[in-house]
């Protein structure tokens, strides 16, 4: 189970040219200015279900998955991963999280087995379990063709497929992604859909997954439950179904459209 309780993030902009500039006869140096990157964003992801974060380029997916997963800090809010908090106790939740964040974080040097079974033990596999584990993903993710080739030369969807293995070598009950889908064909991505909902079923462990996306067939076609994010808020959540009732439109393109709008006319640029 996946909470994110109102967080908030700002980073500092990068000022123009040196930083500097001319005040009357001195020089001063130019005022700090901040970006808001997250305001307000809540998510609660139950075990057993796909929650998607759907909302445009910098509507502040990224940064909030990235504080879900330690990697930022939140100015405000809470986080807590199987009511562990990530603030507090970032390496115990990171532990509950397999996190895709993208495919270029493998060794190419070293071929898909030599990756998971790397990750296993930096998870604190035994040697023998990592092995035992990376044969399993092996067949769940189809990447026993590739198994023993190394990662160089990869396409897209290989590398894609091998970085999902490796976020699930420790068979984590969390499983977060960022837009898993860029860059995938139309079979890797049908692959992954599949995947996914096997992980999330009573078979594949009840996953808890959660996954940032502005694809609407995606959300359409995996989420139980949708968080819609415009300038770092949230603007509504629910089943697709009900988005849909909320909105009265019979697309859910529209349905996004017209809620992400609302929200762009209502929070001040």
């Amino acid at each position: 189970m996946i909470l994110i309780d109102h967080v908030a993030k700002r980073f500092a902009a990068p000022v123009a040219g040196l930083g500097w500039q001319r005040k009357g006869w001195r020089i001063a140096r130019a005022p700090q200015t901040w970006v808001q990157a997250v305001s307000d964003i809540s998510v609660h992801a139950p075990n057993g279900q796909i929650t998607g974060l759907l909302g445009a380029n910098g509507a502040g997916k990224t940064s909030t998955l990235r504080m879900l997963a330690g990697l930022l800090v939140p100015d405000s809010g809470r986080l807590e991963v199987d009511g562990i908090s990530v603030t507090q106790e970032r390496t115990k939740a990171q532990s509950r999280m397999g996190i895709l964040a993208d495919a270029r974080g493998l060794y190419p040097r070293l071929t898909a087995r030599e990756n998971m079974v790397y990750f296993g033990r930096l998870q604190g596999l035994s040697a023998l379990a990592a092995q035992a584990r990376a044969e399993q993903l092996a067949d769940l993710l189809d990447l026993r063709p590739l198994l023993d080739r190394a990662t160089d030369g990869f396409s897209q969807g290989e590398r894609v497929k091998t970085a999902l293995a490796r976020a699930l070598v420790h068979d984590p009950d969390n499983i977060i992604l960022d837009e898993p889908t860029n860059g995938l064909d139309v079979l890797a991505t049908r692959a992954l859909r599949e995947t996914l909902q096997y992980l999330c079923s009573p078979e594949g462990g009840s996953k808890c997954i959660v996954f940032s996306t502005h694809i609407m067939q995606e959300v359409e076609r995996l989420c139980d439950q949708v968080v819609v994010v415009a300038r770092g808020r949230n603007v509504a959540s629910g089943t697709v179904t009900q988005l849909l009732a909320q909105t009265g439109q019979t697309e859910f393109e529209d349905a996004f459209v017209q809620l992400a709008f609302a929200a762009d006319a209502q929070v001040p640029a």
